[in-house]
């Protein structure tokens, strides 16, 4: 057998998360209308499917969940349909007769209910707001779909409502009130389709990017992102290739929203998390860039190749950090030769962390999700989602990087995979078939052949640790490696470290210096009366509004600081995360006061901000805290 099909016999040929019938049939365009009802909190709409049925098949299933299907109609005449019971994690098959032509018009019209699980209606903070999140397989419960990443197609989208709406593509002037056209002639999957509506402004951040919030917060985001905005284009376009979409325009969203990022084509959703008035999240801005290319234009065929989109969107995003630092390195008088370098130790220093992050998960997640390529029959994707994709994918592709003769020889290959495969979706087992394809002709075959795919690919845990330029993190090592010693010698009498030891610290510095604390104070199990003085040893990370250094300072603090749910420290992180519906925040955070409070307190402070969170995210949260 052959590397590659050993490969594809280890992974399903079709999506096991799909109900549809999506094989049988091409997209050739799509044209959804969504109308917004604050009053009823719903949305009612019309989905208009030109299809080609390849198979010739006398039926169509698409997919749905938690939806009222109110008619169906195919080529203008209605047809009778079925709407299948609920299955876990899948929904309800949407089944209906079609004929077998060669082309075939089908048009839905459907209703969400309270239970959908892709919109939160919410109080805004100047008027009422919606917004969906549909990744991975929420669309289904927003309008009738093949719910999956292997269909991609062109959309016409219309959304009525009373406030402004942004939808997945380029907005088309309207005469009527109240209705907002796009267009998005580049194929997208469903988990891109996107409505928001509110009070919604908008600000430049760049000559071809303005940035959307409310009026409230548009000048802190406008700061927050203007520096840098289109030095990240163009340095993602020198990488690959030109952008495609036009604009690249940015949505930064209520707190509730579950993620950093959402990589909406034409409209990026952000968390306001990143607005923390010093810059130092706009990494997330990268990283949403990045999916540009990977995930938007290259897209995994299916959620057990999730790698493909994000373990190439962080690698892509690395290289753009470390082109932006070398870009600062040359403007404060670097030569160019200097500039390089410290731009690849600034891109080192970023996967130190992920390394670390990556250990971190490995160590403590499930491990039939913390493998590359995953099997998700009868599973739901959401609770496959950690940083695996993200990081085992990035160290997979940097693994490779460094095999096949550094960023010199793998850049060509960049350029020619996202060419080869831009509007389409792809396996692991096609990525893998093209390296070969590329490479084997530059005599680097043998290379390929010595590399371990199983091991790569499929198996459980961390890889081997890749050895990395420690030299901006060795400072900070250097610093850390004292409050060990301090720590071994046990008089705790003075504490002889302060704030100013750490003001040379970058952002990605201080976030390697508090993890390194956090990891160390565990395993060295330090006095609690010693932990509980550190805010005064280092105010700037105790009074710090950065979501990053929030989660790992409170992890310091109470998981080894002994607080009760009296204490203040405890009392304001719990509000806290009642005000951030960020999942890499809150789910972490409410197993930390679950562990390092009590199960009664972490469960007790979730109830009582539960009806705050978006419902991807209280749903893990009721996971983690045992209550689903």
């Amino acid at each position: 057998m052959s590397i590659i099909d050993s490969i594809k016999s280890k992974f399903h040929k079709l999506d096991p998360s799909t109900q549809s019938n999506y094989t049988d049939f091409k997209v050739n365009s799509t044209t959804l209308e969504l109308s917004v009802s604050f009053e009823d909190k719903k949305i009612e709409g019309k989905v208009s499917y030109d299809l080609i049925n390849k198979a010739h098949t006398g039926e169509l299933i698409l997919d749905t969940s938690v939806l009222i299907i109110k008619e169906v109609k195919v080529d203008g005449s209605v047809v009778t349909f079925e709407l299948e019971e609920p299955k876990p994690v899948l929904g309800s098959a949407l089944r209906f007769p079609i004929p077998q032509n060669p082309a075939v018009k089908v048009e839905v019209s459907f209703e969400t209910t309270n239970k959908c699980t892709a919109i939160q209606f919410i109080k805004g903070d100047t008027g009422p707001y919606v917004f969906s999140q549909c990744q991975a397989i929420h669309a289904r419960s927003l309008f009738p779909c093949f719910d999956t990443p292997a269909v991609k197609s062109p959309y016409k989208f219309i959304g009525k409502s009373p406030a402004k709406v942004t939808m997945s593509g380029r907005p088309v002037a309207s005469d009527t009130p109240n209705v907002y056209e796009h267009d998005q002639p580049i194929p997208i999957p469903s988990y891109l389709v996107s409505i928001t509506s509110g009070n919604l402004h908008k600000a430049p951040i760049g000559p071809r990017s303005d940035v959307y919030s409310e009026p409230t917060n548009l000048k802190q985001c406008q700061w927050e992102f203007e520096k840098d905005m289109e030095s990240y284009i163009q340095i993602a376009e020198a990488l690959v290739f030109d952008y495609e979409w036009e604009r690249f325009d940015s949505l930064v969203l209520p707190s509730s929203f579950p993620y950093g990022g959402m990589e909406i084509p034409n409209m990026t959703q952000l968390t306001p998390t990143l607005i923390c008035g010093d810059r130092t999240q706009t990494t997330v801005m990268a990283h949403e860039l990045a999916h540009s290319w990977s995930g938007n234009l290259v897209t995994n065929c299916s959620w057990e190749h999730f790698w493909l989109n994000e373990g190439w969107t962080v690698y892509l995003e690395r290289r753009i950090l470390g082109a932006i630092a070398a870009k600062e390195a040359k403007s404060q008088g670097k030569s160019d030769d200097e500039s390089k370098a410290y731009g690849e130790q600034a891109r080192q220093l970023d996967m130190i962390s992920g390394w670390n992050s990556l250990v971190e998960t490995c160590n403590t997640f499930d491990p039939q999700f913390t493998k590359l390529v995953i099997d998700l029959k009868g599973k739901d994707p959401d609770d496959s989602f950690s940083r695996i994709t993200y990081e085992k994918g990035f160290f997979f592709l940097y693994h490779l990087e460094t095999r096949l003769g550094g960023v010199e020889h793998f850049d060509p290959f960049i350029k020619y995979y996202f060419k080869k495969y831009r509007y389409q979706s792809l396996d692991t087992a096609q990525f893998v078939e093209t390296l070969y394809e590329f490479f084997t002709p530059l005599g680097k075959k043998e290379i390929l052949d010595n590399i371990d795919w199983d091991k790569e690919l499929f198996l459980s845990g961390a890889p081997d640790e890749p050895v990395l330029d420690t030299t901006l993190a060795n400072e900070v090592y250097t610093y850390g490696e004292k409050w060990i010693d301090y720590i071994k010698k046990g008089d705790f009498s003075k504490i002889p470290f302060s704030e100013a030891d750490v003001t040379s610290f970058s952002g990605a510095q201080s976030m390697l210096f508090l993890e390194f604390l956090s990891e160390k104070f565990k395993a060295l199990n330090v006095p609690a009366d010693l932990v509980r003085k550190l805010p005064q040893v280092y105010p700037k990370y105790a009074s710090s509004q950065n979501g990053e250094i929030l989660s790992v300072w409170n992890d310091i603090l109470i998981g080894n600081g002994n607080y009760t749910a009296e204490d203040g420290i405890v009392n304001i992180f719990a509000d806290w995360l009642g005000r951030t519906g960020r999942m890499k925040y809150a789910r972490p955070g409410y197993l930390l006061l679950k562990n390092g409070v009590s199960s009664d307190y972490a469960i007790a402070q979730f109830k009582k901000h539960e009806s705050f969170y978006h419902p991807i995210c209280k749903a893990m949260i009721e996971k983690d805290l045992g209550l689903a």
